[in-house]
């Protein structure tokens, strides 16, 4: 029996958490899946309800889980909190207490919203790629850094700084990854110009002993960017550093023209993982039923496969999801001016497509 944590969190986060799990409940009714849920404050709902944007009893039941469910966090009423207390503070402060440093950010198009993409769509059909980014060190983590006075002028600074220990995790991380795929890791570094880079690339290559079946290439990160746009199906896996994989990940996301679609994963060494749409809470139509809750619905898949080991499962959401799209059904984000359904008539049909 598998316990999931749910975090619907704010804004649209609730509305695409109910989806999803009507998709887990016709899982677990129609399909043999054995889990149980359970449902805590998080982000602005959790300073509403206890003052804290990741409270105690939900950070608690986070750790109890095999795997947690997030919807989105953040809105306007939040933003004259003290900066620890505002909603994506939690969210930063779970990924550091779960130690969860490899995030799996798939960019994913389905033929039939390739015109959707801002690429030529013989470029991006069937479009499936895997960037893992390294999540909790680099230079958004290192130190020294601050903003201080020199020579009578102000000068920031900060420290990208990577272990050979953190290193090795988050390639194996990719590497198992790959396994999964297509067998091939491209990691992207700048082992031209910065000595973290350099030791990056001889770590992953040394880490690749491990796994020969999967086949390592390594690209500069301003060719890897160039590269996702002039021919991103090149690509399976891709592993990164913490800066890098941000920038890139974004980029690998807009490709598919709707981050309405994309799911996203953060895991820890133990494969418990926090899952989560890459889209944000659009307070700007929370409540009206405009949501699209596919990535969220996506994004279950991916807990299913890399947490709990039930890949089958994640191989009938995924399927389903593509015979929705097939049907033409569209929420407002992706409809490019047609007709387009209600949130909860996209969750309906995924669940009947099941």
């Amino acid at each position: 029996m598998y316990k999931i944590a749910l975090l619907p969190g704010d804004g649209i986060g609730p509305e695409i958490i109910a989806e999803a799990v009507k998709v887990l409940d016709a899982l677990s009714r129609d399909h043999g899946l054995k889990v149980t849920t359970s449902e805590h404050a998080f982000g602005g709902a959790g300073w509403d309800a206890a003052g804290n944007p990741l409270p105690e009893e939900t950070l608690a039941a986070c750790r109890a889980a095999d795997a947690v469910l997030m919807g989105a966090v953040g809105g306007p009423q939040y933003e004259a909190l003290e900066r620890d207390m505002r909603p994506e503070r939690g969210l930063l402060r779970i990924r550091a207490e779960l130690d969860m440093f490899s995030n799996l950010r798939p960019a994913m198009l389905a033929p039939e919203l390739a015109d959707a993409s801002s690429l030529k769509p013989h470029l991006v059909a069937d479009l499936d790629i895997m960037i893992v980014r390294e999540l909790t060190g680099g230079i958004y983590f290192g130190g020294p850094r601050g903003i201080e006075e020199r020579d009578g002028q102000r000068v920031g600074f900060n420290t990208m700084v990577y272990s050979e220990s953190e290193i090795e995790r988050i390639a194996r991380s990719a590497f198992d990854i790959a396994m999964k795929r297509d067998k091939r890791l491209c990691s992207v570094d700048k082992a031209n110009v910065l000595e973290v880079s350099e030791l990056w690339r001889e770590v992953v290559i040394k880490i690749s002993a491990e796994y020969p079946e999967v086949e390592l290439t390594h690209m500069y990160v301003d060719n890897a960017a160039m590269q996702l746009v002039r021919d991103p199906r090149q690509f399976d896996v891709m592993v990164t550093g913490n800066l890098f994989g941000d920038v890139l990940s974004d980029c690998a996301a807009m490709l598919t023209g709707s981050i309405g679609m994309l799911p996203s994963a953060s895991l820890n060494s133990a494969g418990q993982g926090l899952y989560e749409p890459v889209h944000g809470s659009a307070p700007d139509i929370a409540g009206e039923g405009k949501a699209n809750p596919l990535a969220t619905i996506l994004s279950l898949a991916m807990l299913l496969r890399y947490s709990l080991g039930e890949s089958a499962h994640a191989d009938r959401i995924e399927a389903a999801v593509k015979k929705v799209l097939a049907s033409g059904l569209r929420t407002p984000d992706i409809a490019a001016g047609g007709a387009s359904c209600r949130c909860i008539e996209m969750g309906d049909a995924v669940v009947a497509a099941l």
